[in-house]
């Protein structure tokens, strides 16, 4: 089998070089890009992912051994789940929620195992697309709330919230926080013309999310941002660049401060603000209330081995779990119970080890871990087991687990193709 040299990863394994392996990198772009509409189902980015998917498999892709835990841990899961959807298999929602389970497995491990080769390259083609997608998302957000097209208001906010091409505010906030990170790395590290680009990609993007009106979106953007701005100073093996690191973030802070501050003096975003930012909500409080639910669900999953079946929990109480963890054992029982966990913090765990294992592509690390783990703690108070973007981004952490591996073994290959041709 013939390999191509990739720019800062290992040698891909295609059967013909520069053509096939600029086309993989479009479709990586691609799906990207289509990850911000979800709207409708199928949607744009489940067909392109299948047709990305189908094109890599024909082309060349490896299941390497280091995906073997990932994909015994994706299995159990979703046996776990299948088995407790067995008295509901006749209902098409519970049909359908068990297909979803099983085509997202499939995505982490298409991701996984395209992330693990050209690494480099392909998550600069992520990184861009994902930019690209949480720009459309963003824009169409925001021409939604503020009726900027005819009919876009009912089309693109739900109660008075901006989601635009979402079906959901809070999953609108959620997804664009990771390419809101990658905006934001350019804003500190790149050159002038590249950070001005970015500084107002990310102004389009931190609006939509503050204007989402989702209050898990909100603490996330701020506390990824923090972490992976730590760990970018941390990691820069340059003084310069960590005193920048720190003056613009400084100067960032106190922008975004004054701008919220302008916002807010607009009523209808400063009640809508003051409302959504209450931590005394009705279904937060209460022995039924979100919190309530996840103690009362948690003492019956001990006596459920096989759970209660997917999308039963409305059933025995006023709402769904709003926690993946608790929604694992209700969903899957004991099995996915475990499992699904410990896919979870297993990753997490491998995620710390690597932060300071330098890797040409470690800029990208840096966010995608950031934005991967706001996501797991979100999960304790969402449900986020079927958002596509957390599955993508665990695809691609463990994609980036086996190419730092072979990279530390052996960097050569990595230098050797890195290195502008003569």
């Amino acid at each position: 089998m013939a390999y191509a040299a990739t720019a800062g990863g290992f040698p891909s394994s295609v059967t013909s070089a520069p053509r096939v392996l600029a086309l993989q990198r479009v479709l990586v772009w691609l799906v990207g890009a289509s990850g911000a509409i979800v709207f409708v189902e199928p949607s744009p980015y489940e067909l392109m992912t299948l047709t990305a998917a189908v094109i890599f498999f024909a082309t060349g892709l490896r299941l390497r051994l280091a995906f073997m835990p990932l994909l015994l841990l994706l299995f159990l899961i979703n046996i776990g789940y299948s088995i407790g959807a067995i008295p509901f298999m006749d209902k098409p929602e519970v049909a359908n929620w068990i297909a979803t389970s099983w085509y997202m497995a499939v995505t982490v491990m298409f991701f996984a195992m395209v992330i693990s080769e050209d690494t480099a390259a392909r998550l600069d083609m992520l990184r861009r697309g994902l930019i690209v997608g949480g720009l459309i998302a963003a824009t169409s957000a925001l021409a939604g709330y503020f009726n900027l097209v005819p009919g876009g208001h009912d089309l693109l906010t739900l109660y008075e919230r901006a989601r635009g091409t979402f079906k959901d505010p809070n999953v609108l906030g959620a997804f664009l926080i990771l390419p809101a990170l990658f905006a934001l790395q350019s804003v500190v590290s790149d050159d002038f013309r590249k950070s001005f680009r970015s500084t107002i990609a990310l102004g389009i993007m931190a609006l939509a999310i503050l204007l989402a009106f989702s209050r898990a979106a909100w603490g996330g953007l701020a506390v990824t941002s923090a972490f992976m701005l730590a760990l970018m100073v941390l990691t820069s093996r340059s003084r310069t660049q960590r005193s920048r690191i720190v003056v613009i973030s400084i100067v960032a802070v106190i922008v975004a401060v004054m701008l919220i501050a302008v916002l807010l003096s607009f009523d209808q975003i400063g009640e809508m603000f003051r409302q959504r930012a209450s931590f005394d909500q009705s279904y937060d409080e209460g022995r039924f209330g979100r919190f309530g639910r996840h103690v009362l669900g948690a003492d019956m999953a001990l006596d459920l081995p096989f759970g209660i079946g997917p999308l039963q929990f409305h059933n025995y109480f006023p709402e769904d779990t709003h926690n993946s963890y608790l929604n694992a054992f209700m969903s899957g029982g004991w099995i996915a119970g475990v499992c699904y966990p410990a896919l979870v913090f297993v990753t997490v765990i491998l995620g710390f080890r690597h932060v300071f294992v330098t890797v040409p592509w470690q800029r990208a690390y840096l966010a995608i871990f950031a934005a991967f783990l706001g996501t797991v703690g979100e999960s304790f108070i969402i449900d986020t087991d079927h958002w596509r973007h957390f599955w993508m981004m665990l695809g691609a952490m463990w994609g980036m687990f086996a190419a730092a591996q072979r990279y530390q073994a052996d960097p050569e290959p990595a230098i050797t193709a890195s290195a502008p041709a003569s």
